[in-house]
């Protein structure tokens, strides 16, 4: 059974990385367990995706429920739906008043492409500003502003008018945003990128410049919205109220959905047939979503999310000082860190080493590996995870 999955998967699909050789069958909070039975911690929510942990009681109701009523509305979303006015009465209560205009997506690819194109519809201008390391989408457009050259480079063909900063460098940034920039396109936290958080000015220095240019500015929270750093936005919590933000992700639990949050000054350069989309807003992904923000604010997460990410934070430190020799940098806050190690071989040896322990890991940029387990997980489960971490380092140093 297990081999015939992996060989079927190698066989037909198209792969568009290196697989961990795991046949995962089923799930329950953060625990996964493959086709024999063998138990797993999942310490990547699905890439930050399951909010709530795999078949939360709240996801599998509110998608049961929706689809026994109806998946997709008749005329798209040219026919009102109950379940997206659910949602939108539940992001009102996490976003400021000056964002409460909504439009619904499939991902968050299709939620950077949908705010570069209003951007440069509404300014009238065709320059975008983005940064070094940052991550926006694997889409033609999104990649084009993905600061990333492993990402673009191999692509004859991208969306022109593009440029690149360092990230946290305002300086930088002052002097690529002049009256020509449609828009600047940021992350608070680079989570792709390899974790690399903003100082806590940057984004309000960068909406100063935009507001001075005229430029709109666009906040990438794909990955970090919905509480994945404390806040319900680690953009609005200190205090920029960007043009356009851009959410997938955590939104709806693990259904494919997302969310694009424009500022009421956007909103008068919109007008109908500017954008839309078949599955956009569907009452499926509509219902769910609003079930997953509406039990995360009930169960006041941020406040589980802050007091786990100080336990996480100061559990990963440790790690790094008892392997001075092989641990770079430990950075990153709430449920969304990184470990960097300063060689490729060590983090490969890591990541090897926890999953034949149980703990499913990410790695990026080949040094790099992600932490951010589902926003529900328990201090037993986190301090379980990082303690077969901390066995996969001693494991990988003893490796001759």
């Amino acid at each position: 059974m297990y081999s015939d999955t992996i060989a079927l998967e190698d066989k037909y699909m198209v792969s568009f990385g290196v697989k961990s050789p795991i046949v995962i069958e089923r799930g329950s909070g953060v625990s996964v367990w493959d086709e024999g039975g063998n138990h797993f911690l999942d310490f990547t929510a699905g890439w930050a995706v399951t909010s709530l942990g795999h078949s939360h009681p709240v996801f599998l109701k509110a998608l049961a429920e929706q689809a026994s009523r109806i998946c997709q509305n008749p005329d798209s979303g040219l026919t009102y739906s109950p379940a997206r006015g659910r949602l939108c009465a539940q992001l009102i209560k996490i976003l400021p008043p000056e964002l409460h205009h909504f439009f619904f997506v499939n991902s968050g690819a299709e939620a950077t492409d949908a705010a570069l194109k209003l951007s440069r519809k509404i300014t009238g201008r065709k320059w975008i500003v983005s940064t070094s390391k940052s991550f926006h989408g694997r889409t033609i457009g999104a990649t084009s502003v993905t600061g990333q050259s492993v990402q673009r480079d191999r692509y004859d063909v991208l969306v022109p008018y593009c440029r690149f900063v360092s990230f946290n460098d305002v300086d930088a940034a002052r002097e690529a945003i002049d009256e020509d920039v449609a828009a600047v396109i940021v992350e608070p936290i680079q989570g792709e990128g390899g974790v690399w958080v903003s100082s806590e000015d940057y984004l309000m220095q960068i909406s100063r410049l935009c507001e001075k240019s005229g430029a709109l500015l666009i906040v990438d929270e794909i990955q970090t919205g919905f509480w994945r750093t404390g806040p319900a936005f680690a953009s609005t919590a200190q205090g920029v109220l960007p043009d356009f933000i851009t959410m997938a992700k955590g939104i709806a639990g693990g259904f494919p959905f997302g969310c694009v949050a424009v500022s009421q000054g956007a909103m008068k350069g919109i007008e109908h047939g500017d954008h839309g989309g078949t599955y956009c807003g569907n009452p499926l992904g509509c219902a769910v979503a609003a079930a997953v923000i509406e039990y995360l604010i009930s169960i006041d997460i941020g406040s589980w999310v802050k007091q786990l990410g100080s336990l996480c934070k100061s559990r990963l430190e440790q790690i790094a000082k008892r392997f001075p020799d092989v641990v770079k940098e430990v950075r990153g806050c709430g449920l969304l860190f990184a470990i960097e190690f300063k060689t490729e071989q060590t983090a490969q040896r890591v990541h090897a080493a926890a999953l034949s322990n149980g703990l499913i890991l990410n790695i990026k940029h080949g040094t790099i590996i992600r932490i951010f387990p589902a926003l529900t997980i328990n201090k037993g489960e986190l301090l379980e995870g990082l303690s077969i971490l901390e066995s996969a380092v001693t494991r990988a140093i003893e490796i001759p």
